[in-house]
């Protein structure tokens, strides 16, 4: 099985999407020095020590936060518990990291077992989605070394207090050790270090325990409340997604429930074609960058991988393109491997001989 390139497989769906708004956002902020037009907003740029500053809250408030940010939830919800029959009744995507590890860890002795216990399921569904993207890619081509650089990308995401913990430690070396067999390697599995995350990952994936998405009923109604604040707050009729998630665009798009106007389907609609085409795009140029000719037919499976079934519908993106880019990487190994045979070295990297299972065995 040959191997494959580390450029493509680093940037997940969320960071390909986000690279995508940024570069948009910046285009037009910088072009002509104002607001785009029809907005009265000032643009203001921060540097990065500002940015830092703002980013190096202390802990304590940072607790304090979290609190305040629960129990908003909960009244807006009109909830007691964040849990019902053991899984998230509330939405907590958009909650700031350390926020939940506060939650989690009960700082201060604030959150109640159920309001722990929600966090961590956010914290472990945000880490099942970082690796989606790599677990889609490694279905297709037998490599696992895509997992371990997400894996290490989530880890360095996260703030000090749990950098500071003895399992960041523990996982993050399992992580690093990995990395350094599989290159000695390729057809190392998981579970050949202990305190491997990815092990773990792989055995909740085998049972069915990853990927669990919040209702799409739910997001919607959630979607509807932004909509209406959005409204009243702005005087506006006109809908904003540039705050929703690509779920609750999608929700919109799709009219889930029922409850959106012909008006705010199409503009969701639009908005998640332009995110997926920006995210296209990026993909693309990501691509450009490996020595790997089927790096962007592994971007586009990364990519198909991350996004839920409402996100792929709403956004037009049929299983036939899945299958085009599983054709194109398949056409673009097999290559790699008829051209690398004469010298038994694959242009990819490795071996073209090489022996023992795979990622595909594995999964």
């Amino acid at each position: 099985m040959t191997s494959v390139g580390t450029v493509s497989q680093s940037l997940s769906y969320a960071q390909i999407l986000a690279n995508a708004q940024k570069t948009t956002q910046t285009a037009s902020t910088t072009t002509s020095g104002t607001p785009p037009s029809g907005s009265s907003a000032t643009s203001v740029t921060l540097s990065d020590a500002a940015k830092a500053a703002l980013a190096e809250k202390d802990f304590a408030t940072v607790t304090s936060d979290a609190r305040a940010t629960m129990d908003a939830l909960l009244a807006a919800a009109k909830l007691t518990s964040p849990l019902k029959d053991g899984a998230l009744a509330i939405d907590l995507s958009k909650v700031e990291r350390r926020e939940l590890y506060a939650m989690s860890t009960n700082a201060d002795q604030k959150f109640t077992v159920e309001e722990q216990k929600a966090a961590a399921i956010e914290m472990q569904n945000r880490f099942d989605q970082a690796l989606a993207g790599p677990t889609a890619v490694g279905r297709v081509t037998g490599a696992i070394k895509g997992l371990y650089t997400a894996a290490l990308a989530y880890f360095d995401g996260m703030g000090p207090e749990e950098k500071a913990s003895a399992t960041y430690a523990d996982q993050r070396s399992a992580l690093e050790q990995m990395l350094k067999t599989i290159e000695a390697d390729p057809a190392t599995l998981p579970g050949a270090v202990a305190n491997d995350p990815i092990d773990a990952y792989m055995k909740r994936l085998a049972d069915g325990e990853t990927g669990e998405l919040r209702d799409i009923g739910s997001v919607a109604a959630d979607a509807r409340a932004t909509l209406d604040a959005f409204y009243k707050s702005s005087g506006s009729s006109k809908p904003d997604y540039s705050e929703f998630d690509s779920r609750s665009i999608a929700a919109v798009a799709l009219n889930a429930g029922s409850q959106f106007s012909l008006t705010e389907s199409r503009a969701a609609s639009n908005e998640m074609r332009t995110r997926s085409a920006s995210a296209l795009l990026q993909s693309l140029k990501s691509a450009g960058s490996s020595t790997d000719p089927g790096a962007f037919a592994q971007n586009v499976i990364s990519l198909y991988g991350a996004m839920s079934p409402e996100e792929r519908s709403a956004a037009g993106w049929s299983d036939n393109l899945y299958a085009a880019a599983v054709a194109n990487y398949q056409s673009a190994s097999k290559l790699g491997s008829l051209l690398g045979a004469a010298t038994d070295s694959s242009i990819f990297g490795g071996t073209s001989g090489g022996s023992g299972m795979s990622l595909t065995d594995y999964l």
